[in-house]
């Protein structure tokens, strides 16, 4: 990353506050740079300041890759002796894969930092922000702490919650239709939508199923024509384990990691084992009253190092997590088309709302074009910090 020089931030004594959030501002557009490439660590960015003007900033780019007040240090301009550190998370304290930042800022003779929220890790958790202030750092908190928080959300309710972070998706027509009468999904959503999709599915860490979507579909549930930043692994929740020997995603099974959950005696049948000779890998997951069970399916995924998944499953996958209070995020593509039919091919079925007053509302939604159809990104927790 080149180093930077930025006059256009200088600002006088009186614009303190201003000019913090400014910054801070700035370090957390950084750290979006990380995302989908840094997971399961949190996306993080920093920018240094001396005498009113940027000397350096940089973000963590890659998991195992240097934090981002390490390669901000890095492309210092100036000697950073003195300087502000502005930091979207706390500086981490302990050796992981990469030293601690706290000694890279102690050791760099900065005069203060500034952090916009504390890291939940048990690993961090005060102790970098007090590790500072012992080496008689001067350190200012919650500068933009919603604004880093909603960065940080994923790996947030990782670590507040115990599981992984989940966004919904799907596309509907103008009267809240997935399909026609006759199971006819394919394309509801225009070109454009479609690959907004797929710039997701190339950033999560898992895409996930249901049995029905699987056999009605056949989907890939790969990332295709945009940047890749991860692979994510293809889930299917199949408690009768009906996913076919022939689908796309157990022929491809051997090159795109694919996680099948199922009952636990089904997890020990013939069947089984054959998807596992394929590639495929089977795991039993907890159910109750022969229902699989969200809350289930989301450790199972936590266990094997998911931090965020899209789930892209038909009307009962999506109503079971919704019912669960268990979606974070919900991005809604509306294409401006008439199908009509039943409410059997509604996107959510039964939510059991008996009033208005009681339906389920986002605490933020942003709304904007996509080619012609209309894409809601919907917020329904906020981001877990305290």
């Amino acid at each position: 990353m080149a180093a930077v020089t930025d006059q256009a931030d200088r600002l006088t004594d009186d614009n303190t506050d201003e000019f913090d959030r400014r910054m801070m501002l700035r370090a957390i557009r950084l750290a979006r740079r990380g995302e989908g490439r840094v997971e399961p660590n949190p996306m993080v960015g920093c920018v240094i300041v001396r005498s009113g003007s940027v000397i350096a900033e940089g973000s963590h780019r890659r998991f195992g890759g240097p934090h981002a007040e390490v390669a901000a240090l890095a492309h210092c301009t100036r000697s950073p002796r003195g300087a502000t550190a502005y930091v979207s998370l706390e500086p981490c304290c302990h050796v992981g894969k990469t030293p601690p930042c706290c000694d890279a800022l102690i050791d760099a003779g900065l005069a203060r930092v500034v952090v916009a929220v504390g890291d939940p890790n048990p690993e961090v958790n005060g102790r970098g922000i007090r590790r500072l202030r012992e080496a008689g750092i001067r350190v200012d908190e919650g500068i933009c702490a919603a604004e880093s928080a909603e960065v940080l959300a994923p790996v947030f309710t990782c670590r507040r919650l115990g599981r992984p972070y989940v966004i919904a998706k799907w596309a509907q027509s103008l009267d809240g239709r997935v399909a026609t009468k006759r199971g006819d999904s394919r394309w509801i959503s225009c070109p454009q939508s479609r690959r907004e999709v797929h710039r997701l599915r190339a950033r999560v860490d898992a895409i996930l199923v249901g049995s029905g979507t699987a056999k009605a579909d056949d989907p890939l549930l790969t990332a295709r024509d945009v940047p890749i930043k991860r692979v994510a692994r293809r889930v299917v929740v199949d408690g009768r384990l009906r996913t076919s020997m022939t689908s796309q995603l157990v022929t491809t099974a051997k090159r795109v990691p694919t996680l099948v959950l199922t009952s636990a005696d089904r997890a020990k049948s013939t069947k089984a084992r054959r998807l596992e000779s394929s590639g495929v890998e089977i795991a039993a997951c907890r159910a109750r009253s022969g229902r699989w069970l969200p809350e289930a399916c989301l450790a199972a995924l936590l266990s094997r190092g998911v931090t965020n998944v899209l789930i892209e499953g038909g009307p009962e996958v999506l109503t079971s997590f919704f019912k669960a209070d268990l979606v974070d995020e919900a991005r809604v593509f509306v294409a401006p088309i008439l199908v009509g039919g039943g409410p059997r091919h509604s996107a959510i079925a039964d939510l059991g709302v008996g009033s208005i007053s009681d339906a389920l509302s986002p605490v933020s939604c942003a709304t904007r074009r996509v080619g012609v159809d209309t894409l809601h990104e919907m917020r329904f927790h906020d981001s877990p910090v305290a």
